[in-house]
């Protein structure tokens, strides 16, 4: 067969036009043989392929071109290169309007010429090498060079502008965590298999940036760059589609990549576009996210990467950190460790601007691990805002009066959470079960007694975040709708570390009802899959409750701590009175022991004095009784309850 070099010597003598074809081949030829890619020996996607190869020869390597397809490509570049190829081109056609290469030029005066060429399954269609444009007939149609195979052939290879705004360049990690080693040598090992049958590696789990981490080292150790494509960018339309198919497969081949699919965002119709394109690739692809449906062509293989275990983890931020910083945290980072469950790119990008911001405190030590806690804390937020709401803890211990039992029960919690780090992780608790080590409590008692009060108390006392989410909001008539809405706010938490409280967990967690419709079967369902997240939940899960006796003994038993707030006696409705008014607010005469007779809980009492207090501030006084006694008249006016004589007899 005659080989590219000799496409120009090959054309036939005699006619002038088809001599100047063969000039203008010649010329092209020695442009791509001076280039400085082949004098180097560059270009070539094969190390097989001759190294000192120019783009074109390489070109023909790697879509497996014909003699006469290569000289097709050859000819529209020389229509690129040189602005004398369009009077040539009319002559050798015999045509003036005909300035420009095509397939009837092309099978007229080129050697080796086959009109198997010119079909759509053809190498030159198949993989977009040449485009047609609209003519008047298919033979006389202009073809012209895709940009990127114009920039590969002057090798500076470059990404189709209209696939940059679809992909992201994912960069091998600087450090992989050791628990990610075993998922990356498998996708590796995939991934030289998909070379030589069809395979699309899935990869599942929690970890998104760790994903990604996998597949980019993964690429990488086979010398393949990776680009990301989220689905949910996918055109519309199956025609654009496979548009794009073609246009990804031709640059994948071009520049070395490989393609990385991401379903996480993708609604079910998006999933299946991105499911039918990697089975489809005629590369290497990698799906990544769930909910991906079954392959016709291709087997699929499932790798799962979930986030880094707590011993990854604080590997990871001793890194991020360095050496020194890590030192001066103070054994934060183990608890960072354990009470947030972080992926590997959050911990990266957490513990190189904690290091640049500790550096600017002029060894201030003692900062150090408040910093690391604050930074963590702070990439909380934004997930759950749309799901919860954020409740600033700012009460201490010396703001809650409860009995002394109540009390041990929450300085118990707190003691749980503070330690989870040590007993889970380095006395091994954790490596024995991944159930059962979420801290779950459950406050039941009246309303205001301070249910809400304690779990800002133990949120600002730890420095976790605080988030308030409402059930009764939460469950919904529709089926299936109060599971998923349950599973976004544990989906969001999980990172995070916070503080859940679940408001009336009667709604939900109520004795489970006998089946008697698919309602009934879905409800608890819905209850059953949330005791296993609550199990499952490494971080603190606080519900509340008005009667204890209202729920299902079932979900109890999954319950590791009761805390009663019972309706406060005389002793601790005087011990509410008294820690209720701010130190800066002017008062006289105020009587606690008249006060603490009122048979109100700590909720109501406190918007007695809230409202006392705005009464004397507008009447420019001190807060006395009298003010008191007002308000107090239109709380229990408000809820309804009468005030007896008894109350608050000698206020005034």
């Amino acid at each position: 067969m005659t080989t590219a070099s000799e496409f120009a010597q090959s054309v036939p003598p005699g006619n002038p036009a088809e001599e100047e074809i063969r000039t203008l081949l010649e010329r092209t030829l020695e442009t791509l043989r001076r280039h400085p890619a082949a004098e180097r020996g560059e270009g070539s996607a094969d190390p097989a392929a001759s190294k000192a190869a120019a783009a074109h020869e390489n070109l023909a390597h790697i879509f497996t071109l014909s003699p006469f397809e290569t000289a097709i490509v050859l000819l529209c570049l020389a229509a690129e290169l040189y602005t004398e190829t369009g009077d040539i081109c009319a002559a050798a056609a015999g045509d003036s309007r005909l300035r420009f290469p095509t397939f009837h030029l092309a099978l007229r005066v080129l050697p080796e010429a086959h009109w198997s060429a010119t079909l759509p399954q053809s190498p030159l269609r198949r993989w977009n090498l040449v485009e047609m444009a609209a003519g008047e007939s298919f033979l006389t149609s202009q073809l012209s060079l895709p940009e990127p195979l114009l920039h590969f052939l002057m090798d500076a290879p470059a990404l189709d502008e209209r696939l940059q705004p679809l992909l992201e360049p994912v960069v091998p990690p600087e450090v992989l965590p050791s628990c990610y080693r075993a998922q990356a040598e498998k996708l590796i090992a995939l991934l030289r298999e998909a070379r030589e049958e069809a395979i699309v590696p899935h990869l599942t789990g929690s970890a998104t940036a760790g994903k990604s981490a996998v597949a980019a080292l993964a690429a990488a150790s086979l010398g393949l760059r990776l680009f990301a494509l989220d689905a949910a960018n996918l055109p519309g339309t199956q025609k654009d589609c496979d548009s794009v198919q073609r246009s990804l497969e031709r640059d994948a081949a071009l520049l070395g990549f490989a393609l990385l699919i991401g379903v996480e965002r993708a609604a079910a119709a998006e999933r299946a576009a991105a499911a039918q394109l990697a089975d489809r690739f005629a590369g290497i692809a990698i799906l990544s996210g769930d909910g991906v449906p079954a392959l016709r062509r291709s087997r699929l293989e499932r790798i799962v990467v979930d986030r880094p275990d707590a011993a990854s983890q604080q590997a990871l931020w001793t890194y991020a950190l360095g050496e020194e910083a890590a030192a001066r945290c103070n054994g934060h980072i183990e608890r960072v460790a354990t009470q947030f469950s972080l992926d590997y790119e959050e911990i990266l990008r957490n513990g190189a601007a904690v290091r640049r911001r500790l550096s600017a405190m002029d060894g201030l030590g003692g900062a150090a691990g408040e910093q690391l806690l604050e930074s963590c804390r702070a990439g909380a937020h934004g997930t759950l805002d749309a799901l919860a709401q954020r409740i600033e803890p700012r009460a201490g211990w010396q703001d809650i009066v409860l009995p002394e039992a109540s009390l041990e029960g929450l300085r118990a919690i707190a003691a749980q959470v503070r330690q989870q780090g040590k007993v889970l992780e380095r006395w091994g608790f954790a490596a024995q079960t991944s159930r059962g080590l979420g801290i779950s409590a459950l406050f039941h008692g009246p309303s205001g007694t301070g249910k809400t009060l304690a779990a800002e108390v133990l949120a600002h006392d730890l420095g976790i975040d605080l988030w308030r989410i409402d059930l009764s909001q939460m469950v919904s008539k529709y089926i299936g709708e109060t599971e998923k809405n349950l599973r976004a706010i544990f989906d969001a938490a999980e990172s995070t570390g916070s503080i859940l409280l679940f408001d009336e967990a009667d709604a939900l967690f109520g004795r489970r009802s006998e089946v008697r419709d698919s309602h009934d079967r879905y409800a608890n369902i819905e209850v059953s899959y949330l005791l296993q997240r609550i199990e499952a939940y490494r971080g603190l899960a606080i519900l509340t409750s008005n009667l204890r006796v209202n729920l299902d003994s079932a979900f109890l038993r999954r319950i590791r701590f009761f805390v009663s707030f019972p309706f406060p006696d005389v002793g601790l409705r005087r011990c509410i009175w008294e820690r209720v008014f701010p130190a800066a607010m002017p008062s006289e005469n105020l009587d606690y022991a008249r006060l603490a007779r009122l048979n109100l809980a700590g909720g109501n009492i406190r918007n007695i004095a809230l409202n006392a207090a705005y009464i004397a501030a507008d009447l420019e006084q001190p807060v006395r009784m009298e003010h008191l006694l007002t308000a107090a008249r239109r709380e229990c006016f408000k809820i309804e309850r009468p005030l007896t004589a008894a109350e608050t007899g000698g206020w005034v």
